[in-house]
């Protein structure tokens, strides 16, 4: 209801959204994603929930040629290392096994038969890598071994949570940071003015031609939300169906506070 009555194609900043906005995070993220295309391995991506981390690796990923190359994504990681590439290999179209060794064996030949042959680098995103077994991040760097390790034939891209990128640190997983190649970590919007074109650009991307918060309605927003996009969807959405109900056609700086609590006490 709320879409037809302020005229949105979708909701502001949500997963609808075609284009994400950028403070030069993204730029950087997109430069370091293009350097594993052109020259593969292993790259890690970490922030607080909601800040954009899929989405960036969704838009990333969003136009690549499947001719050139071969995107994976995995969120499923809160198992055991076995389950994981049981998983892996069913993504990959190939036959799964009891046994670690030749779950190993038969997915490298494929990916190797891709990078020699076909001419294809696959890419592989592993969402919600902070669930990953210790036994996994221990072995990992092995299953990237290919040709008495002188060649790399994928792109892998780690992406969790902050203690992701503690845990890879960690002595024990050395081998693994030894390999990471690029490092990106996405942070709140905070600044007063960035924020206010995070949401405008939410609403334009949405369709709306006119603004419908104040100023004083953005600030209430941004300090809810402490910069978070993902939780300033879920404000947003809230208002527009509470101004939706009471026939506004803007979003009153009262009707965002009283979506600001409906999420508090929620």
């Amino acid at each position: 209801m709320y879409k037809q009555h302020f005229g949105l194609t979708h909701a502001p900043l949500g997963k609808d959204c075609k284009t994400l906005w950028s403070n030069g995070q993204l730029d950087d993220i997109e430069r370091l994603f293009k350097w594993l295309l052109n020259s593969p391995g292993l790259g890690i991506i970490t922030a607080e929930p909601g800040l954009g981390k899929t989405a960036a690796l969704r838009q990333l990923t969003r136009d690549l040629n499947p001719h050139c190359y071969l995107i994976r994504y995995l969120s499923e990681t809160d198992f055991g290392r076995l389950e994981f590439y049981r998983n892996l290999a069913k993504n990959l179209g190939l036959e799964s096994s009891y046994r670690r060794m030749d779950l190993w064996r038969n997915i490298k030949k494929h990916i190797t038969q891709l990078a020699t042959q076909k001419h294809i680098l696959p890419v592989l995103i592993i969402d919600e890598a902070h669930n990953l077994s210790q036994e996994f991040l221990r072995d990992f760097p092995s299953f990237l071994n290919f040709v008495f390790d002188s060649r790399d034939y994928m792109t892998v891209w780690l992406s969790g949570h902050p203690e992701l990128a503690r845990t890879v640190d960690r002595a024990g997983n050395a081998a693994l940071a030894s390999r990471m190649q690029a490092r990106c970590t996405l942070h709140p919007v905070d600044d007063r003015d960035e924020f206010k074109q995070l949401v405008l650009h939410g609403f334009t991307e949405a369709g709306c031609t006119h603004t419908l918060l104040s100023d004083a309605g953005i600030d209430l927003l941004r300090m809810a939300s402490k910069g978070n996009p993902r939780l300033v969807h879920q404000l947003l959405v809230t208002a527009l169906r509470l101004a939706t109900d009471k026939k506004m056609n803007h979003l009153a700086d009262d009707v965002l506070k009283e979506a600001i609590n409906i999420h508090k006490q929620g």
